[in-house]
Parts: C-alpha cells; structure tokens; sequence
C-alpha cells in the first residue's frame, strides 16, 4: 500500500510514476483519494474542536449543579446564559458565562434543575453532532482505503518506460541450446506416450486445466522439488516453512492479493478462508502486525506448496499442456530485508533461481520486466525464463520481485533500529525457485532422445535412486 503522507505530499509526482504502468483507474483513484483525504482533515478539526467544547462544558456544567456553595439564583442565572448560548451554537459564549457570570436572578432549586436538565439535553445534542462527524470521518476512512487497497506499488527509477510485455528487456540467454536430430516433441505428446502425464483422467477428476502425474512422472516432480528445497536451503540459507495451504482474508490483502485478483482465488466458503495461490501470501503475513529486531534482518524463507488459481484463459491460449494450470506445485523464495539492502537482495534472488536452471542443465535467460508489466504488487522484476524446444518457446519458470515496504504497510511489518530509532516498514521480496509444471516442461523437452524418452538430469539422479532415463511403462 502506499504512504498517504506522500500522496497527500506528492500527488503530481505519484501520479507521474502511476502513468507508467498505463493504470488509468489507478490515476482517477489518486484525485478521489485526495478529495476524500481533505474533506476527512476538515471534519477532523471540526470534530476535534467540538470535543473541546463538550469536554470543557462538561466539566463547567458539572461543577455547577453540583455547587452549593453558591446560591441557587446565582447558578440559575449562569444555566439560563449557558442555555441560551447553546441553543444558539455559540460555544465560546456558553464558556465566556462562567468566567464573567451575569447577575442572579430569583428562582427555586426546582426552577433550577429544569434549566439545567435543558443544558444537558443540549450538551447531548453537541455528543450526537460529534457522533454523526465521527462516523462521517469512518465512513471516509473506509473509502479512501478501499482506493489505497486498489493503488498498484510505483516503478523503480531504474525499471524501463515501456507499455507491455512485448517490450520488456530480454538478456543474452545461458547454457548450451539443445539440437536434435529429429523433431523435438512437445511435452503434451511425450508424457502421454511414457505414461508419466494423463490429461484425460486429470479431467475427468477436475476439469479443464487439470492433470495428472503417473508413476516416474510423480518422481520426477518430487525429485525436483526436493532438489531445489535443498539447493535452497543448505546452498543458500533460507528456512523451510510449511505452511497452511488457506488463509484468511486479511493474508490475502496483506500480500497485494486482494482486491486486485480476488476474481481469480478460490474461496472456502464454510471457513471463510481462501487456497493459497502462491506460499508469498502465507509468508509474508507471518510476521504480520509484528515488529522485529534489525539485527534479525534479512530473513530468508522457502515453502514448497501446492498453488491453486482460477487462471482466466484466453481461447487458443495454452490449450494443450501443463503451461497454465488451476493447481500447480512451486518453491517459493521470499525475505525481509532493512531497505537499503533490498535492491541487491533482487539481483542476489534473481541470480540464485537462474543458478538453479544452470544445475539442471537446462539454458534460460534473464528479462527485465517494462513498466507496463510490472504488475501489482513490485516496484522491480526479472523474470527467468527457461527454453522449452518442444514447445518452441522461452518459459517463464521464476519471477523474482522488490515489494519495498508496500507488502509491509498492507500487512503492518516493521522493524526497531538497532540505533533505537522510531520503527520503520521492513522491505520484502518474493521469487519462484522454481514454478515446478514449467520447469517439468523444460526437463521433458531438452533431455528427451529420438526414441522418446526422458535423460534425468544430473543433479536430480539422487533423488531417483540413481535412475539416468525415464523409458515407457
């Protein structure tokens, strides 16, 4: 979420970043978000002034009845001129009668009580005025939230002006690319032949967009899974987590998740939770609510877990394969860093998952993604991308993002200075390593031979009891 202050401090200049991701909504949101910010400090000061004057009259009206000290004509004349200002609103003249009281006038303590009655059922008429502003007030809190919630993160200075992903910044790939000398085959017709992939019982079990994995299929993917999680984690440093595969709502608006793509999540109605689409969501409100020590930072988790996605699907678009699925497996990187180390974390995390394509072997390159593909929730992103020769196209098997402190403000994650400085929103990041379906893919197509079977690659033959090829059932 971003920082009202600077909003409120800099509208021309965020709106400026905001043109560069093509938001049009977001630009509109920006002068509501305004509006409404400046008609709540009106009805701020407005309320915050009337309950000076209640207070203060509290008090005063108060002492009043309750002084016998002072004969009773004497306060019936103060009650009459309090009465009188406050019927009339002049709040300042109800407090002037106590300091320069007028003269007494003949009454009884009946007579008395009365007025005084009056004067308090004013005094509940100045509560239920400041009543009425303070839901106002709530009421726009509300709705400048829900425009906060829906303002994507701003671009990094160094992220490229452009207007789609046609545009983003492709570096030079690595690794050998594979020749053949035969035609490739695509994974669709490869696991189908060996037995490992079966789409037509995957839909009978789920529907469109379902699959599964048989026999050295499920291996495959578990030996994948275990290799990257160790890669990772012993490699690397990162602390596995499992964690829980629904979450709350606030998770989901925590993460950037909602409302954003609230249209493409899977909800349980009888738990009011939510299927994790990515293991980001559950481990970046972990520390939810919570401040941590600076000397903590960075910390680095990983989470295997399965994702689950009501992905929308173009017509013709990945019809056929295990590219773009409704549940899926992936490892997920993720830390929370101070916010001058963030930026090289991104390029440390990018390197790290394009480490994890070069151990298996399998050539991928970097892409710098445009300004207009950022997407919701980065202020930076590369994605890597793996080449798939069957398919006959680059695949995206990471995408490594900065945050800044946008995740934190949603989700209210901050950290003490060890100078012991006021507390400060923490940075974090998030990155594949790796998506496991296009990573599969990716192995499938590079390592088949000509008689259509699957070479394992080195490093995963461990954790296949030492099995180099997967051959037919």
């Amino acid at each position: 979420m971003l920082d009202i202050k600077l909003i409120r401090e800099k509208p021309d200049w965020v709106k400026a970043q905001i043109e560069k991701l093509g938001d049009t909504r977001a630009l509109e949101r920006i002068d509501e978000i305004l509006t409404l910010d400046q008609k709540r400090r009106e009805l701020l000061q407005e309320v915050e002034g009337l309950k000076s004057y209640r207070n203060r009259l509290s008090k005063a009206t108060g002492r009043l009845r309750g002084d016998k000290r002072m004969a009773v004509g004497e306060r019936m004349a103060i009650a009459h001129a309090v009465l009188s200002a406050l019927q009339s609103g002049d709040y300042d003249q109800a407090l002037a009668v106590f300091e320069n009281p007028p003269p007494a006038q003949d009454t009884d303590d009946a007579g008395f009580q009365d007025t005084m009655n009056n004067v308090f059922a004013r005094m509940k008429d100045l509560s239920d005025r400041i009543g009425m502003i303070d839901q106002q007030v709530a009421d726009i809190d509300a709705h400048r939230q829900e425009h906060l919630l829906w303002l994507p993160n701003l671009p990094h200075e160094s992220v490229p002006v452009a207007a789609s992903e046609e545009d983003n910044r492709i570096h030079e790939p690595h690794g050998e690319m594979p020749h053949f000398d035969f035609e490739p085959q695509p994974h669709w017709d490869l696991g189908p032949a060996l037995g490992i992939i079966d789409f037509e019982r995957g839909v009978k079990l789920g529907g469109t967009r379902f699959y599964i994995l048989a026999g050295m299929g499920a291996r495959l993917q578990r030996a994948l899974i275990n290799f990257l999680l160790d890669e990772l984690i012993v490699g690397h440093g990162f602390q596995e987590m499992y964690v829980p595969l629904m979450v709350r709502e606030e998770a989901m608006y925590g993460s950037g998740q909602f409302p954003k793509f609230a249209d493409v999540s899977y909800r349980v109605e009888e738990a009011e939770t939510y299927m994790l689409p990515t293991a980001e969501v559950a481990i970046a409100n972990m520390l939810a609510g919570e401040v941590v020590d600076e000397g903590q930072l960075p910390l680095a988790y990983v989470a295997h877990t399965p994702c689950f996605r009501k992905e929308k699907m173009s017509a013709g678009r990945d019809v056929r394969g295990i590219k773009r699925v409704h549940q899926f497996e992936k490892v997920e990187m993720f830390r929370f860093t101070r916010p001058e180390e963030s930026y090289a974390t991104l390029e440390e995390m990018t390197a790290i998952a394009e480490g994890l394509c070069a151990k298996l072997g399998i050539p991928y390159r970097r892409v710098e993604i445009v300004t207009g593909d950022l997407g919701f929730t980065a202020t930076k992103k590369y994605d890597v991308e793996m080449w798939a020769p069957g398919c006959q196209e680059w695949l995206e098997v990471s995408s490594c993002s900065n945050t800044e402190d946008f995740q934190a403000r949603r989700a209210n994650i901050k950290y003490k200075p060890a100078d012991g400085g006021a507390t400060r929103f923490l940075h974090m990041l998030n990155g594949s390593g790796l998506g496991i379906p296009r990573t599969l893919i990716a192995i499938m197509e590079n390592y088949q031979t000509v008689d259509g079977w699957i070479r394992v690659p080195e490093v995963l033959q461990p954790y296949l009891g030492g099995i180099e090829v997967i051959e037919p059932r």
